[in-house]
């Protein structure tokens, strides 16, 4: 079995400056900036053949290249405890667009639509037993933050393995976008 998700590269510039909005939010485990991406699609756990079948249909994939910009900052939290701090991704329909081929694609491989809403977001940090009175001074010194567009050329197949410092990415396949 391997663990698997789709997803946008963040450019290296944009994820250092990304990682510079580390703050003192209790409980946080901040994402390293070579770990930083914008998750198109999470496929979890598959065995290899349906990875092949993902491949695939990922590759069956046609989209033009296109720019994508981050603004702001939020959380994601249930019952009062935040799970993630995230940066923001102004709306785009050729991201939305691209994003519903690659749930199509990952249905006809084989894997169970998508249950969630697709929000786009950048993963800042992960959260254990923070409460979302603490990350208000975060949210509001952070609030404006926007970055120039980035280009968007290529999406990602990548496998996930988790380890005591964290997990590890690996690039599987990467799928261009048409010119």
């Amino acid at each position: 079995m391997i663990r698997l998700f789709v997803a946008l590269e963040i450019p290296e510039g944009l994820a250092l400056r990304l990682s510079g909005l580390r703050g003192q939010v209790p409980g946080a485990r901040w994402v390293p900036p070579e770990n930083m991406h914008l998750t198109l699609r999470f496929a979890g756990e598959v065995d290899e053949g349906r990875a092949g079948d993902l491949d695939a249909e990922l590759a069956r994939v046609g989209a033009q290249p296109f720019d994508v910009s981050l603004s702001g900052v939020g959380h994601f939290a249930s019952r009062d405890r935040v799970r993630a701090l995230w940066a923001g991704v102004e709306h785009s329909d050729a991201l939305e667009r691209l994003q519903a081929k690659i749930e199509g694609a990952c249905v006809r491989a084989g894997l169970a639509p998508e249950g969630r809403r697709f929000h786009p977001h950048v993963t800042l940090a992960r959260c254990r037993d923070t409460r979302t009175g603490r990350i208000e001074g975060f949210i509001a010194e952070h609030a404006a933050f926007a970055a120039p567009p980035f280009a968007v050329e290529r999406f990602v197949l990548f496998s996930s393995q988790l380890g005591r410092s964290g997990p590890l990415y690996t690039a599987e396949a990467e799928y261009p976008l048409a010119g």
